[in-house]
């Protein structure tokens, strides 16, 4: 499988494993038969955060990751994570999943939330956006996946303007420095955009919600369709009339240059996913 180059000596497929599910929706014996075939498949970038399964899918990726971590490219984020409401809603989480798996009611629980929705709100907690709790929650994210570095560190879908920005951008690059980050993006809703226009180029990698057919879908083409982005809920919204697969397609030949996030826990739609990059090239 070809390789995206989003920062310097870094390479990502061009599909990621969307890990928001893992812990949350996904229990762990088919969280880890995913992952193992989609490493399997070439797909080797993964997507993470502090609140990601309650709070328990870095630690499980931690452990999967054992022998594999030269080969795999790591993504989490800092600003929002699982607080102790998530914690006490470990136990009870076999038998939720169960219960909602039979009414198909889960995906409202699952870890991928928007943010400031009142199921988000209930389980994860935002954290001041300064240099001490971001670094504070990075080292909690290396611990969890037993790492010494992520590949890439972003900014979680704050939702308003980024007050001491200056002072995130500057740890960012000390952390480079320290090898314990290779690159700082920060990931966003892109309706909230305007938000973060005074400082959003400073970053070296964007991460942001798009689709074919979405509004504003052509300005971002013109805007970011060759520069280095993630793109995440690649299948939601936008033109109802296209395929899955032929979505997942367009996105990929008008941002070349972009990871494609996908939460796929079915190996029929992992190996589906892999061939059809195959094939583009």
């Amino acid at each position: 499988m070809r390789r995206i180059e989003l920062v310097k000596g870094v390479f990502s497929s061009p599909i990621g494993f969307g890990c928001a599910p893992i812990m949350g929706a996904v229990d762990a014996k088919k969280a880890k038969r995913s992952l193992d075939c989609a490493f399997d498949h070439g797909i080797n970038h993964l997507d993470l955060a502090r609140s990601y399964g309650y709070g328990e899918a870095e630690k499980f990726v931690g452990k999967w990751l054992k022998g594999k971590r030269n080969k795999i490219v790591l993504a989490s984020k800092f600003g929002i994570t699982a607080n102790w409401k998530a914690k006490l809603f470990k136990t009870a989480k076999p038998i939720v999943r169960l219960s909602l798996s039979k009414l198909k009611g889960w995906k409202s629980l699952n870890g991928d939330l928007k943010p400031g929705s009142s199921i988000s709100e209930r389980f994860h907690s935002r954290i001041n956006l300064n240099a001490r709790e971001m670094e504070n929650s990075l080292n909690k994210s290396l611990k969890a996946l037993d790492t010494e570095y992520l590949d890439y560190f972003f900014i979680h879908e704050p939702l308003e303007t980024i007050s001491q920005y200056e002072d995130l951008i500057a740890t960012a690059k000390l952390l480079k420095s320290k090898g314990k980050i290779k690159g700082f993006g920060i990931a966003y809703l892109y309706s909230q955009e305007d938000l973060h226009s005074e400082y959003i180029d400073q970053f070296e990698v964007l991460q942001f919600n798009t689709s074919p057919g979405m509004i504003a879908y052509d300005e971002i083409i013109t805007k970011r369709g060759m520069q280095p982005n993630v793109i995440f809920s690649p299948l939601r919204g936008g033109n109802a009339q296209l395929k899955p697969e032929l979505k997942l397609k367009k996105l990929i030949s008008d941002f070349p240059n972009s990871v494609v996030l996908c939460s796929m826990f079915t190996e029929e739609h992992i190996r589906a996913n892999a061939s059809l990059i195959e094939k583009m090239v």
